[in-house]
This record gives C-alpha cells, sequence and structure tokens, in this order.
C-alpha cells in the first residue's frame, strides 16, 4: 500500500486496499495498473485505488459471462461435427486418419484425445465406456472431452469437402473464416478459464473477413466479431447476451474506458446479429 501510495495513486479507504490486497496477489492487480502509469512507473494524476479495483470488478464479471457465451458456442460445435462424422464415416471414423486431410497427424490427435480420458479417468461415462465396451467411445461420446483447442483442430484437419460442408450449413461463411473464428476463441476461451486479464490486452490473432478499425482489431471487440460469428442462436445473442453486457458495462461506466477494449461508442447496434 505504501508503495501505491509513494507512486502517487490516491487510496481514499486504506482498510478497502488493505483487504483488496490481501486478497488480490500484488502481481496479479498490477496489470491493471498499466493504463495508469506514466513512463516512470508513477500513476497518472487522479488515479485512485478504488477505480482501479473497480475494473478488476468489470474485467472478471466480463470474463465470467463470456466463458459462458463460449460454453454455448462449444457444446453446439461439439454435437454438429460428432453429428457429421459419425453419419459420414462412422462412429470411430475420428481415430483413423484417413478420413483427414493428409495434413492431419493422427497420431499427435489420438494422443490429446487419449490424454482426456485419463485426465477423466473418473467421470461416470469414461469409466462406463472403458469397463463395458473396452475403451471404445463413439464420436458422440468423446466429443464431451474435447477441449475447445481440440474442436479447433477437429476442424482445421478435415477435408476441404467437409470443411466447406460445416461452415456453409452452419454459418454460410467459408472454412478459412471458420479456422480464424475457431483460433481467436479458442485464446479467449482459454484466457477466460484461466482468470486472464481482457481489460487493455492485445490478443495474438486477428479474426478474418471482420470490418473492425485497425486500432480495435488486436483487443478484445476485435475478438469478440469471432465469437459473434460462432454464436449458433441469433435471438439469445440479441435478446439475452448483448442486454447483459450493455447492463455490466452501464454498472461500470464511471470506471472503465472503452477504448480499453477497442469497443465503439456505438457497440450495442454494431454487435447484434
Amino acid at each position: 500500500m505504501e508503495i501505491l501510495k509513494s507512486r502517487g495513486c490516491i487510496i481514499a479507504d486504506e482498510d478497502f486496499c488493505l483487504k483488496t490486497l490481501q486478497s488480490i496477489n500484488y502481481y496479479r492487480l498490477s496489470a491493471y495498473f498499466l493504463p495508469f502509469k506514466n513512463s516512470d512507473n508513477t500513476f497518472k494524476i487522479n488515479t485512485t485505488f478504488e477505480r482501479i479495483a473497480n475494473i478488476y470488478n468489470f474485467d472478471k464479471e466480463l470474463r465470467i459471462f463470456l466463458f459462458s457465451v463460449i460454453e454455448d458456442i462449444e457444446i453446439f460445435l461439439r454435437t454438429q461435427f460428432a453429428y457429421f462424422h459419425a453419419h459420414k464415416y462412422g462412429c470411430t471414423a475420428y481415430l483413423d486418419g484417413n478420413f483427414f486431410s493428409k495434413k492431419h497427424n493422427s497420431q499427435k490427435f489420438n494422443d490429446l484425445i487419449q490424454k482426456e480420458i485419463d485426465n477423466n479417468k473418473n467421470v461416470l461415462f469414461v469409466k462406463h465406456h472403458k469397463e463395458k465396451y473396452n475403451g471404445i467411445f463413439p464420436i458422440w461420446v468423446i466429443t464431451e472431452l474435447f477441449t475447445f483447442g481440440m474442436l479447433s483442430y477437429f476442424y482445421a484437419d478435415l477435408i476441404t469437402q467437409d470443411q466447406k460442408y460445416l461452415s456453409r450449413e452452419l454459418y454460410k461463411t467459408t472454412p478459412q473464416n471458420i479456422i480464424s473464428y475457431l483460433r481467436c476463441t479458442t485464446d479467449l476461451r482459454n484466457i477466460c478459464a484461466h482468470y486472464g486479464r481482457l481489460y487493455f490486452r492485445i490478443f495474438p490473432a486477428i479474426p478474418a473477413n471482420i470490418d473492425v478499425e485497425d486500432n480495435a482489431r488486436r483487443k478484445l471487440w476485435g475478438i469478440i466479431q469471432a465469437v459473434k460469428a460462432l454464436y449458433p442462436n441469433t435471438k439469445k445473442w440479441n435478446e439475452k447476451i448483448i442486454p447483459t453486457l450493455e447492463k455490466l458495462f452501464c454498472s461500470y461506466r464511471d470506471d472503465i474506458e472503452l477504448h480499453h477494449i477497442g469497443f465503439p461508442n456505438n457497440w450495442v447496434e454494431l454487435l447484434k446479429k
């Protein structure tokens, strides 16, 4: 606390500050100092600890909500990929590299699957299939263990004809766009799952084919375009997802700055499907 004060951070409630620092690692919280720092490591004038703490809480609530949004996409894709592959090739064809593109590394993919089976060995349906079916999992069962990254890997390694069919039937777009959206959503999902920071963050990947200003493409606003593109329920997106985000943003409107996550002022209208 004394370090913060010596660098110019205003602390109106020292008890609140102390309790916050006792519950949140200083190093973790320091990432939220970044927008308020001068080049000499002092805080910009009128920076308050309370505002930084509020931004931290905003980021936490946003992260939790977006994780639940991505869950809807993940479950949808598990269902659609499993149904398609089982119908066309058979219930265990996912184990055979002949039903994927030439770049597919079947051994690597099967090792990833086995790792998930081992990690979930005490889960009821895993035990059931190991005991009753000699460890043979049909695709509609094994996809329940797929991470979002594995779903992305699965789609990227399908033969071109299958990629085109799924991208057209599910999203009316191209395989290149879907691969890009899956990668970006995987990055966001993993950040959310590991309690990472979304506010004032630059993301590694840029979604393909999006109409976003250059200075926002690698911020959350750019990545949200990938989530929007993959979200399977337009009605729910417009009538629940956007209003929930709007309410959250409104709750912290005195503390957050939209440009730090790349959101334009008219983001509500632009985010509608």
